[in-house]
């Protein structure tokens, strides 16, 4: 059949045979059905799902059948779209397609708006293996009559009863965002020039186009390497160590509470929604400069899509380190930021602009790799950088590094937020899959033979961690027909012989323009040279001609490469031909991805046997993933020497003693034969590090990998926090040996065991896992049993219902209804779920009464929570929640927190007759007049304002004549010192420090009523002036050095929690 025939089939299908299908497929309208205020999803409307189903898949089947033969009627022969015996194949395509009408997110409103042929793209989306096995002219008819009763569907909708008021609520909300969008650029963009316009819409088109691929370092190159930005992007999870916010009561062990650190998480492209400066730490692959590039893109399109007013009317600098230290270049001004970064536009930089785009506030500033940066020039780059925020304030900066590059405080001192990236969950690492094989072509059922074995074998899952292990796995599995290597070194050395060899090899390459023909071995022999050459020096980047003398040197003990070529010929074909290396500006030389150089660079320390250098080093970061493949490369003698050097060099320096000792025993895994003497030393340093102290301290020991497991002790031998810390570390390392760590803490009466529990389920088998733990705690509270994937939720339902639930990730209502139980379900937490627009599902929840909404950006309303039994609520970037609009209707609330990217409009906006006691303000909450209007209230939280309040404000505060508890920082105390605004009747005060000067003098004189105070996260605590506070009786100290705590009264309960 001709490419246009299938065409003028679907044009002939007459609306009397495919009008009766369309509306066999939708339940038809109630007599009376009228206006309604919501969208309708489609999934509620066909008439094959529920329970009661007005069509069945057989007459699907029957009538799409008829559909095909009638289109396929009444033809000449040689007109007929495909053969008799092909009609049956498209009926059954087009019936699977037609039945993913059932799990189509959108809502009508948003169909229509797409059209016809967009929204056929959907359903056969939607069901990807419908159409396979058909031949070309049988594709053709299927998509030509997929189209034209898509066509029909839409006309469906639009005709309905409800549309045409429904089109009229969409439209509204849409004019209301773009009025507020407007009223964001209004504020942020002043007035400009023509230049500076016409030169920020120049620049912004090259970011787009400079960063709108991404490269994926495991797609092999018989495949396109690139892929589009909006294709591969994959949301991560970025996490952040916070004090919990006091919730109620204390606990029954005598805890205060909201003391404690807490770890919460959010998408890593939100980190600064929250926040106007951030440290964001990841490991090498983790997706760092991944983030940068979607961060850039988006802003430079300036699109307002949900939950990036933050980067509305801002203007995007892309700075990576490693570029911009070159050769120990000087730090550029903002005036050189593009011509530093080698910007082709830079020329055309109207005279000025930089300076004038950071005084307005309107730059995003994204500085990539300080880990790059020589570990001697990071002070010069720390200055450069509090130089910059010190002149420019108000704009937005993301500095990134890898976890151990820099102290935990080191912009503390210029405001900097710290969060780190964290690995990819199970979910995630199916996304990856899923869409890594689509992008290569490859067949669906290949990338689900490797998740089944990357759920299988714990090794492999405990690689899969990060997208450039991911894109390596999924590349080595497709080139070896699904067998994979064991370890990582095995991994990437299968990598490496695909990148340098095999590749060129099995494409019949055998033409080399660039003079050189190199076989594996004499490429690595050469690359290593080059690698360890950069790390020696603490370089990111070479020069060209420094990569040409480096190989010149080799040569002459390579004879058979050097008769190929010169030294700049050899390099050439690298660049070329390795994959491993390239150019990235002119005459400037590096790895495509650090992981490689480190590999690489390993292998020729220990040739060169460089056992005394390696240690030396051992306790920078740059050197942490050299040391971990030394080992693995290294011989086993060598391998003790370097092992027990490492331990040893810690014994005798406190200073680095625990990264040492973490390092070595992390390095276990890579010794497959190792004397033991010395793993038996290394495992007994190990030990002295347990439990850890604190989740960063936990993390570390998990990096260990399964060998730290036998080294955890159990429940009977910890502290609450220190069990915290054990069941977390258990639960990262995952699978199936940690399991039997977790099940001893399975009946732990602390509910922060419960919840790290209860939390971990996507890093083990989740039938087991659910089994084995999960079982045990469907009738605790706040153990928040989280699913993130379908086969968890329809696990869950059937544990028989659970009492706390979290659920994160793209569900519609009707599914996370589906894993619920309305008798059972108490608490409710949803989480990065864009689907979900509407919350009247929930009222048919009885026992519902605490609701926990995080970065679920389409809500728009809480008035449907009336009809629910919620007294605590607490909403987390709600970015479309304007004014907490419907919150006046929650007459039930007792509780209420706000946080991160939630509007506060003030007291007003909340219900006055709601026992409303609890109320946790967030980063703008300073409007604070109006709190009489909460006669209830007795708890204030007041921990995240980045906007000081006001006198009135402040007023306000002490002039509540309930308020008995305060959650503040020291610059609070001192600002209601200078208002002369004391709070006698404040009886408990909880303050989150984070290493600032606490003048306790203040504290006693401004509230002497107080029976307790919380000291959280300080350097240094003298509790001297607390004797004056006569009815104290108890005191918290989270601190790394405590004074005068002796000076307390005995009748003063005293927890002291030392931080390392």
């Amino acid at each position: 059949m001709e490419p246009g025939a299938a065409g003028a089939v679907g044009t002939r299908l007459a609306s009397t045979l495919l009008v009766p299908l369309v509306k066999r497929l939708f339940v038809q309208d109630e007599p009376g059905a009228g206006l309604v205020a919501e969208p309708v999803r489609i999934s509620a409307l066909v008439s094959f799902r529920g329970e009661q189903r007005a069509l069945g898949e057989a007459q699907l089947g029957k009538l799409t059948t008829e559909l095909v033969r009638r289109a396929c009627r009444d033809v000449p022969p040689a007109e007929r779209p495909v053969p008799e015996d092909e009609e049956r194949a498209v009926a059954f395509a087009l019936t699977r397609t037609l039945l993913a009408l059932g799990d189509v997110g959108m809502e009508d409103v948003q169909a229509v708006r797409l059209g016809h042929r967009e929204f056929a793209r959907v359903l056969r989306a939607g069901a990807p293996r419908a159409e396979r096995g058909l031949s070309a002219d049988a594709t053709r008819l299927y998509g030509s009559l997929l189209d034209t009763a898509c066509l029909h569907v839409l006309h469906f909708f639009t005709r309905r009863s409800t549309f045409v008021a429904r089109s009229l609520v969409e439209q509204s909300r849409e004019l209301d965002g773009l009025v507020r969008t407007l009223d964001v650029l209004v504020a942020r963009v002043p007035a400009q020039d023509a230049a500076d316009v016409r030169f920020e819409r120049r620049y912004a088109d090259f970011l787009v186009g400079k960063h709108g691929t991404l490269t994926i370092h495991g797609l092999d190159l018989r495949q396109r390497r690139e892929w589009p930005l909006d294709t591969a992007y994959l949301t991560l999870e970025a996490t952040e160590r916070t004090p919990q916010p006091p919730a109620g009561p204390p606990a029954g062990n005598g805890a205060p509470p909201g003391v404690a650190p807490h770890t919460t998480t959010l998408p890593a492209d939100r980190v600064l929604v929250d926040h106007e400066r951030v440290l964001l730490r990841g490991d090498a692959g983790s997706g760092k400069t991944t983030l940068v590039q979607w961060l850039a893109v988006s802003t430079a399109r300036q699109d307002a899509a949900p939950g990036t007013a933050h980067l509305l009317g801002r203007v995007p600098f892309v700075l990576p380190l490693r570029t911009l230290t070159r050769g120990g270049a000087r730090l550029p001004v903002p005036a050189d930021f593009l011509a530093a970064t080698s910007c082709p536009v830079a020329g055309a930089q109207p005279p000025g602009w930089a300076e004038r785009v950071l005084d307005a506030g309107r730059a995003l500033l994204l500085v990539d790799g300080v880990d790059e940066v020589p570990a001697e020039e990071r002070d010069r780059t720390r200055r450069w950088l509090r130089d910059l925020v010190t002149a420019f304030p108000g704009n937005l900066w993301l500095v990134t590094s890898r976890p151990s590059a820099v102290t935990d405080d080191w912009l503390d001192a210029a405001g900097f937020a710290e969060l780190s990236l964290a690995p990819m969950s199970r979910t995630d690492v199916a996304a990856f899959v899923h869409r890594w094989h689509h992008a290569a072509g490859a067949e669906p059922a290949l990338g689900e033979a490797l998740l089944t074995a990357v759920r299988g074998q714990q090794d492999l899952a405990r690689l899969a961690v990060n997208p450039l292990m991911c894109g390596l796995i999924c590349a080595l599995h497709r080139e070896r027909r699904g067998f994979l290597p064991r370890g990582r070194k095995a991994l990437y050395d299968a990598a490496l012989s695909m990148l340098l060899e095999r590749r060129d090899r099995e494409r019949g390459d055998i033409h080399h323009p660039d003079g050189a023909d190199l076989d594996e071995e004499s490429q690595v022999e050469l690359l290593q040279k080059l690698a360890y050459w950069l790390i020696r020096n603490g370089r990111a980047e070479l020069d060209r001609s420094d990569a040409v003398e480096l190989l010149a040197r080799v040569l002459p003990a390579m004879p058979q490469v050097a008769a190929r070529g010169s030294a700049a010929d050899v390099l050439q074909h690298l660049l070329v031909r390795s994959g491993v290396l390239r150019e990235p500006a002119p005459d400037t030389v590096d790895f495509v991805h650090r992981t490689f150089q480190d590999y690489l660079g390993a292998r020729e320390a220990v040739e060169e046997r460089d056992i005394d250098l390696l240690v030396r080093h051992a306790h920078l970061d740059q050197w942490e993933d050299v040391l971990r493949m030394a080992v693995a490369h290294a011989r086993p003698d060598e391998r003790a020497r370097l092992l027990g050097t490492l331990v040893e060099r810690g014994d005798r320096e406190p200073d680095h003693r625990t990264r040492l000792h973490v390092l070595a025993a992390a390095c276990l895994e890579h010794a497959t034969k190792l004397d033991p003497a010395v793993r038996a030393g290394v495992e007994r340093r190990t030990a002295a590090l347990v439990p850890p102290r604190g989740l960063d301290e936990a993390k570390a020991l998990a990096r260990i990998g399964p060998a730290v497991l036998e080294l955890l002790p159990g429940p009977g031998e910890l502290t609450v926090a220190e069990a915290v810390d054990v069941v977390h570390t258990a639960a990262q390392v995952g699978g199936d040996a940690a399991l039997p760590v977790l099940l001893r803490f399975r009946d732990h009466a602390y509910d922060g065991v419960a919840r790290q529990l209860g939390g971990h389920w996507d890093r083990f088998d989740t039938e087991t896992y659910a089994r084995e733990v999960l079982a045990h705690l469907t009738d605790r509270p706040n153990a928040f049993l989280t699913a993130r994937s379908n086969e968890e939720l329809d696990r869950l339902r059937a544990l028989g219902g659970a009492v706390s639930v979290a659920v994160h990730g793209e569900f519609t209502p009707d599914r996370i209804a589906s894993a619920l139980d309305p008798d059972a379900l108490a608490e409710l937490r949803l989480a990065k779920n864009p689907l979900l627009t509407d919350l009247g599902f929930l009222s048919a929840y009885s026992s519902l009464h605490s609701l926990d909404l995080a970065d679920c950006p389409a809500v728009t309303d809480l008035s449907p929570l009336e009809d629910t039994h919620v007294t605590h609520l607490t909403l987390r970037d709600m970015a479309g929640l304007r004014d907490l609009r419907g919150a006046a209707a929650l007459t039930r609330l007792r509780y209420l927190g706000l946080s991160r990217d939630v509007h506060w409009p003030g007291a007003a906006a909340l219900p006055r007759t709601a026992p409303l006691s609890h109320l946790q303000l967030p980063r703008h909450g300073s409007e604070l007049e109006g709190l009489e209007l909460l006669p209830s209230l007795t708890y204030l939280g007041l921990w995240d304002l980045t906007v000081p309040p006001r006198v009135s404000d402040w007023a306000a505060v002490a002039a509540h004549p309930g308020l008995r508890e305060l959650a503040l920082r020291p610059t609070d105390v001192l600002d209601l010192a200078a208002a002369r605004l004391p709070m006698p009747r404040l009886s408990r005060l909880y303050l989150l420090v984070d290493d600032e000067e606490c003048d306790l003098a203040a504290v006693t004189a401004l509230f002497p009523g107080l029976v307790h105070v919380a000291l959280n996260r300080a350097g240094y605590a003298d509790l001297a002036p607390l004797v004056e506070l006569d009815s104290l009786e108890s005191v918290f100290v989270s601190a790394r050095q405590v004074e005068n705590a002796h000076r307390l009264p005995p009748y003063v309960d005293l927890t002291h929690l030392t931080v390392r």
